[in-house]
């Protein structure tokens, strides 16, 4: 019979097969690979051992971790600093955009993006309400930083089209087409927390949603339909969702003091098809 660990790396190493896959793609070695795992392993041994409330040393590290104590010495657990600046960037436009697919200020009658006037504009008529610009959405969510500096980025993601004095959200919108940095930042986020939601599940710690739809023996124009369904499906349920983020974060915000605001959410969905069955079972 399998023992506990040796099901956990037999899965993960299964989960792992697109991860290694994309490396290979883009040029990272087995070395490389290898130094940034002992790195990770490090850090998750440091956090297991401080969640337990035990001692935090090189010994610990090293019996918990694997890692000799010499390579337990010599690794830096800090943050990268580079990273969390691109994220902190990917997140200002990914919430514009989320405002922008959310709001109702920003919605057509039927629910999809409008096209937004550049600036602010006065009504045509009187009594008329002005109609919703990209400054006013920019501006909504930061004083900080300056509209025309969130278009430019969200131009250069590929996320929206500047026409004369109107701005477009491109579909499918709040994925950058552009910018191979943001584009990782965000995958490795939404996969990593789905990844946590399950292992927190099959551990017995948490009963996140975590569910998936399988169906095989398709056409291809049949699993080309079915992605259809399940685009049109997320767009309702973003819009659900969102609306209710925004509610709950805007009473937080005003009735819950700051140091007790710790909890964050992410809430997504995915789909995948092929007609290679080995890939095919990894993804789904």
């Amino acid at each position: 019979m399998l023992t506990r660990s040796l099901l956990a790396l037999t899965s993960v190493v299964h989960l792992l097969r697109p991860a290694i896959a994309f490396l290979i793609r883009h040029g990272v070695a087995y070395p490389a690979f290898a130094a940034a795992a002992k790195e990770l392993f490090l850090q998750q041994a440091r956090d297991e051992l401080e969640q337990a409330g035990q001692q935090v040393n090189l010994s610990a590290l090293a019996i918990l971790s694997g890692i000799h104590r010499c390579d337990v010495r010599k690794l830096a657990v800090a943050p990268n600093a580079q990273d969390r600046q691109a994220q902190q960037d990917l997140n200002l436009a990914s919430q514009v955009v989320s405002r922008w697919l959310s709001d109702q200020r920003y919605l057509t009658r039927d629910g999809r993006p409008a096209t937004l006037p550049r600036v602010a504009s006065a009504g045509t008529t009187t009594g008329q309400a002005r109609p919703a610009s990209f400054d006013e959405l920019a501006s909504s969510l930061s004083t900080d930083v300056r509209p025309r500096a969130i278009l430019n980025e969200l131009e250069r993601l590929g996320m929206v089209a500047v026409e004369g004095d109107r701005v477009r959200l491109l579909e499918p919108g709040f994925v950058p087409r552009q910018g191979f940095a943001e584009m990782t930042t965000l995958m490795s986020e939404n996969v990593r927390d789905h990844l946590a939601a399950a292992t927190l599940n099959l551990d017995g710690r948490h009963n996140f949603l975590e569910q998936a739809i399988f169906v095989e023996e398709l056409s291809a124009a049949s699993a080309y339909q079915l992605h259809v369904c399940a685009a049109q499906a997320w767009q309702a349920a973003f819009q659900t969702v969102m609306r209710e983020a925004r509610a709950l974060h805007a009473n937080d915000q005003r009735h819950t003091p700051a140091a007790e605001r710790t909890h964050r959410a992410r809430f997504g969905t995915y789909f995948f098809e092929s007609d290679d069955h080995e890939v095919s079972d990894q993804a789904v």
